[in-house]
């Protein structure tokens, strides 16, 4: 009788293996979805499996888009314009019913039509204070959301690599006339500003000109935006100007632009994060008080793994350092 009992349980138990082993050999492995961007800071609810029961699947992240149903406008920097309408789309690719509109018309207008009252968001490569009235200004919210540089640009037939800040200075308040006086070729060169109202302006004549007064006079031009100042340097002889990073690294600009360094640093998303580049600035989107609906959720969305993980540096931003 033991040794029946015997045979019996060893039986059960190769039975109990066979059917383990034909268990794990059978099962067809579940593709794993496609991976999206990881927060920066992994939240404790995605992370923590240590009370999980044996065999249960790890806790998925939250979805990370808020979806909010509605219509807000943006309007602003050009130079910050090409994160904001990419992220727009993605945004309302992914919640249906939401619908975010992206004008520009350079940083002074977006901060006065936001303190108007006439769009959301106002976009701008400089705060608030710099370009409205105490009034104004004070009744808004800045909402920083990337980190932005710019590039001094010229003509493929200019021939320099480089400027010095003060080399800078004697091209644009109208000291040094022809590129022969700084290295480059015997020709006249030709300035392209932005309008009064560019926050690109501003922000290259605080940082690089020390707030020197720009020429008036001779040969220049005035374009409204980024992209504007980027077709006419490609089709203007001797022109020189500055744009953002999004718009020189774009493979469908970079070929026509000649870049310069700024002090021998190179232009670099890289240098510009690592503080060596000079000639970059925050980022600001600014909202007339607290946002609420669509716009809250669409700040919330630009602050996500989605755009400051992804976007950002696909278009050559950098993230928000906190």
């Amino acid at each position: 009788m033991l040794n029946g009992t015997r045979r019996f349980g060893a039986l059960a138990i190769a039975a109990a293996l066979f059917a383990s082993a034909c268990s794990s050999a059978g099962a067809s492995p579940t593709p794993a979805p496609a991976a999206t961007p990881a927060p920066a800071t992994p939240t404790p609810a995605a992370m923590d499996t240590s009370s999980a029961a044996p065999g249960t699947p790890a806790a998925t992240p939250a979805p990370t888009v808020n979806c909010v149903t509605g219509s807000i406008t943006t309007s602003g920097s050009t130079a910050l314009q090409p994160l904001v309408d990419a992220a727009a789309k993605q945004y309302a690719k992914a919640c249906a019913g939401a619908t975010i509109t992206v004008n520009g018309g350079g940083s002074g207008t977006g901060l006065s039509q936001v303190a108007q009252g006439a769009v959301q968001i106002g976009d701008s490569d400089v705060t608030a204070e710099s370009k409205l009235a105490t009034p104004d200004a004070s009744k808004l919210v800045d909402h920083v959301v990337a980190r932005q540089g710019w590039i001094v640009v010229t003509n493929k037939d200019v021939t320099v690599t480089n400027l010095t800040t003060q080399q800078n200075i004697d091209i644009w308040t109208g000291k040094v006339k022809n590129w022969k006086d700084v290295g480059g070729p015997d020709m006249p060169i030709v300035l392209i500003f932005r309008p009064a109202s560019s926050g690109t302006r501003a922000t290259f004549k605080k940082l690089v000109l020390g707030g020197a007064t720009e020429a008036t006079g001779g040969q220049n031009v005035t374009q409204d935006s980024n992209g504007a100042v980027t077709t006419a340097i490609t089709k203007t002889d001797g022109s020189v100007s500055v744009i953002g990073f999004a718009y020189y690294d774009d493979p469908a600009n970079k070929p026509l632009l000649n870049g310069l360094q700024l002090d021998g640093v190179d232009a670099t998303v890289a240098n510009m994060a690592g503080g060596t580049y000079k000639l970059a600035a925050d980022g600001h989107m600014y909202t007339n008080g607290q946002p609420s609906g669509l716009t809250a959720a669409f700040l919330a969305y630009m602050m996500g793994p989605e755009v400051q993980g992804t976007l950002i540096p696909s278009l050559s931003y950098a993230p928000v350092v906190k």
